[in-house]
């Protein structure tokens, strides 16, 4: 069945009919046919455990849903819908019942259901794309001459199925539980949605003129690396990576210093290899909406808006960041007056024999106020250029 995968800023689903509000990039035939292909057939009831059984109605009626709500969960989960075709199963029967179950229960309302359904599809979707793409379409090919695909492909899933499965619910579980852990962390009710984070974009530049200059696979491993250093850089230094957008990447951190050392040591990595293009960044500080793992608000729009101003592989940050980093100790509040502070303390330690002065305080950043100008839609800002200051920590 065709995957689709929709977004609603509200979460409410259409009462009927079929309009769906789906992204540019997945069009979909919403009155598309289950294949008919044998193997295909064979493939989906090794992986759902179950063969074809019912209608869209007939799994309605036996879920004790009506058909209305089991087709906007079904869409919600970004699939087509599929007419009158018996092409469900057990599996997508038990689904309804859990989901309607909830909302019986008064555990989830019914919007709330709908936002589990989508957060869910297009999550996994995007999961399931990947691991067809880039890592069955490789274990399958056949091993020797004679053999076709089809021969390799069933078995190769009926053994990799039970890990993989096992492996996403051990993933799934991980996250969870640290983002169970930021919530009850938060100050109040309010933090649990709205909330202060520092949010950055690390864009490649060029990245246009790459895509006409670049084969496809070239192109396809540029970006591959690009993602997969900016996920590893990002967890590994105490931020979350929100999503990839190809040639740019979205990132959050609790704290202005996390934020900020992800972000040098983006450019940095980026800079140490001949075949990526220059990177730059822009980060902002301030009340984020966070909305099924998205970030959404003004501070969003800020970072984006000064990813676009930023020199080449440099980062460019806002003036509630900068007063975050000064307020931390992570930065002086002025590289002039922490200049002269350190010629006086070289003076008198030389004036009274000693090596040197008292250590200078441990800044991490250093900032450089930026020329006022003016940003679309956000008015006039004054960007603070941030580098580092001494070597980065392991």
């Amino acid at each position: 069945m065709t995957v689709d995968d929709t977004h609603s800023d509200d979460g409410a689903e259409p009462s009927s009919g079929p309009s769906v509000h789906s992204t540019p990039h997945h069009e979909v035939d919403h009155t598309a046919e289950p294949t008919d292909d044998p193997l295909a057939i064979r493939l989906e009831a090794l992986i759902l455990g179950a063969d074809r059984r019912y209608t869209p109605f007939q799994a309605a009626r036996t879920a004790g849903v009506s058909m209305d709500l089991a087709s906007r969960f079904w869409r919600a989960m970004g699939f087509a819908d599929i007419g009158q075709a018996k092409a469900l199963t057990e599996a997508d029967v038990l689904a309804l019942r859990r989901l309607a179950g909830l909302v019986e229960a008064g555990l989830l309302s019914e919007p709330m259901a709908i936002q589990v359904a989508r957060s869910t599809g297009q999550t996994t979707a995007r999961l399931a794309e990947w691991q067809i793409d880039s890592f069955l379409e490789g274990l399958t090919e056949p091993p020797e001459a004679g053999m076709t695909r089809t021969e390799v492909t069933y078995p190769l899933i009926e053994l990799l199925l039970p890990e993989l499965q096992e492996f996403l619910v051990y993933v799934w579980r991980r996250q969870l539980a640290a983002a169970t852990g930021r919530v009850v962390q938060a100050a109040d009710d309010e933090e649990m949605v709205d909330r202060r984070l520092a949010v950055g974009f690390a864009d490649l530049v060029g990245f246009t003129r790459l895509t006409r200059r670049l084969e496809e696979e070239e192109l396809g491993e540029l970006v591959e690396a690009f993602e997969t250093t900016s996920a590893d850089l990002v967890a590994a230094h105490g931020g979350r990576l929100i999503k990839t957008l190809g040639d740019e990447v979205l990132f959050a951190a609790d704290d202005a210093g996390t934020a900020g050392e992800i972000a040098l040591r983006l450019v940095e990595a980026m800079a140490q290899d001949t075949t990526m293009p220059a990177l730059r960044v822009g980060i902002a500080f301030g009340t984020v909406t966070t909305r099924m793992g998205d970030v959404f608000g003004t501070t969003v729009n800020l970072a984006s808006r000064l990813t676009s101003i930023a020199p080449k592989d440099a980062v460019l940050v806002d003036g509630a960041f900068a007063e975050e980093l000064i307020r931390n100790g992570d930065a002086p509040a002025s590289e002039a007056e922490e200049a002269a502070a350190a010629a006086e303390r070289a003076r008198l330690a030389e004036k009274e024999g000693r090596p040197d002065g008292e250590p200078p305080p441990p800044y991490r950043f250093g900032l450089q106020p930026m020329w006022q100008r003016p940003v679309r839609g956000l008015g006039v800002v004054e960007p603070w250029l941030l580098a580092r200051r001494g070597k980065p920590s392991a």
